[in-house]
């Protein structure tokens, strides 16, 4: 039989998953993957602060579907192919023993993405793949000669020309990658950042970084997009989880207005606005002599309390029996739909996600495989996928690299 040539263009999550995936499942093929780097799997390395996301315990593919601002519709088919508990054992098969924590995110054991790397790399040597840093690819053309068995030749920097059968683009966000794919026939959705926090410069916020609170809701003015979950006050603004979903919602209507736009704040999302109002007017019935800022009635962490408090014109001093009428609605406000402008945008951490990409109408989500070019395939990031922080990106990495190493190899195809 003879050998199928497959060149995998990316040595992260999903390079490395759709190289093994294939060279495991089709011993007739020779399998190159390329990194333009000096090192694969550099957001591996860094994912989760070094300790690595795997993956997220949610194993039933409609609820996981729901963590995609973009992609969920293909996805959905993907992972009754391969999900999170597909994940866990392919690692544990090779070694490797995942942990899951309260909010669902799973680590590997070690707690050191090294562990995962080291994993990755070893199976890829285990099952043949030739694997080459340094090995930036210019141009990815497809061959049409007559009688010329390879499908696709790939320029490198250095001037060496690869041929090939089939190739796996699974480039990321690199730009010279939507290149080549726009050269084959595909159309790309315009690449706009998403996972990123808040940069707020507002008073209210000064000098309380490092606070958080459990459960806030956020609602980007004139739309419908809001989320609710924890907080991270920051020195530039806001960061945490609620932060990082809404801003990979919102991604392109924030990229739209050049990321500055007003952000509600419902601090107790768990109480309505009149309940609030009646909750401080029981407190004040209760507790007449207490200082307002230092007897709070609410679960808020004391300083930020205090701050608001001083934002609604209540002074240090003030006690509950002499809160008035407007001060009450001032302080309900503040508390329920508080009002921050932002004014743009910090990268999360090193963790940067890209919403945008080759358009999924035309990526066959049973193979990976391009409807515009035979024999062409794509996973991770590069597609116009993108997940909310918690594992999530990763998945899809693995899932579209796997469906790709599982279709690349197959006699007849493409």
């Amino acid at each position: 039989m003879p050998h199928t040539r497959v060149i995998v263009v990316g040595g992260g999550a999903a390079g490395f998953f759709g190289a093994i995936t294939c060279a495991e499942t089709y011993r007739h093929t020779r399998v190159t993957l390329l990194e333009q780097g000096r090192q694969f799997l550099s957001k591996v390395r860094i994912s989760g602060g070094g300790r690595c996301n795997v993956t997220h315990a949610c194993f039933d593919a409609a609820l996981l579907t729901l963590n995609y601002p973009r992609g969920s519709q293909g996805l959905r088919s993907a992972f009754n192919r391969f999900q999170p508990r597909d994940t866990i054992d392919w690692f544990a098969a090779r070694g490797v023993r995942l942990k899951t924590e309260p909010d669902g995110r799973m680590f590997p054991v070690s707690d050191s993405s090294e562990t995962i790397v080291n994993c990755l790399i070893g199976a890829a040597k285990t099952s043949g793949v030739d694997m080459r840093t340094e090995a930036s690819v210019t141009s990815v053309t497809r061959r049409n000669d007559a009688g010329d068995p390879a499908a696709f030749t790939l320029s490198l920097k250095t001037g060496e020309r690869l041929d090939c059968d089939r190739v796996l683009l699974a480039t990321g966000s690199n730009r010279h990658a939507y290149t080549w794919a726009e050269s084959l026939g595909h159309t790309i959705e315009p690449p706009v950042p998403s996972l990123f926090t808040f940069t707020i410069p507002d008073p209210r916020l000064t000098d309380l970084a490092g606070i958080s609170v459990d459960n806030v809701q956020l609602r980007l003015a004139g739309s419908h997009l809001e989320q609710t979950g924890p907080i991270l006050i920051t020195h530039w603004g806001l960061s945490g989880p609620v932060v990082l979903k809404l801003s990979a919602w919102g991604a392109r209507i924030l990229h739209d207005r050049n990321y500055q736009a007003d952000l509600l704040i419902n601090w107790l999302p768990d109480l309505k606005p009149d309940e609030l109002y009646q909750h401080m007017l029981a407190t004040k019935s209760k507790h007449p002599r207490q200082l307002i800022g230092s007897h709070s009635p609410f679960h808020l962490p004391q300083r930020l309390w205090q701050r608001l408090v001083t934002t609604a014109e209540i002074a240090e001093g003030q006690r509950w029996a002499d809160l008035s009428k407007p001060q009450l609605k001032r302080l309900t406000e503040e508390l329920a739909r508080g009002a921050y402008f932002v004014q743009g945008k910090s990268i999360f951490k090193e963790e940067f996600v890209t919403c945008g990409g080759v358009n999924l109408d035309e990526v066959n989500f049973a193979t990976m495989e391009s409807r515009r070019c035979p024999g062409l395939y794509f996973a991770g990031e590069i597609l116009d996928v993108d997940g909310i922080t918690g594992g999530f990106n990763f998945q899809s990495a693995w899932t579209t690299g796997w469906i790709a190493g599982k279709a690349m190899g197959r006699e007849g195809n493409p």
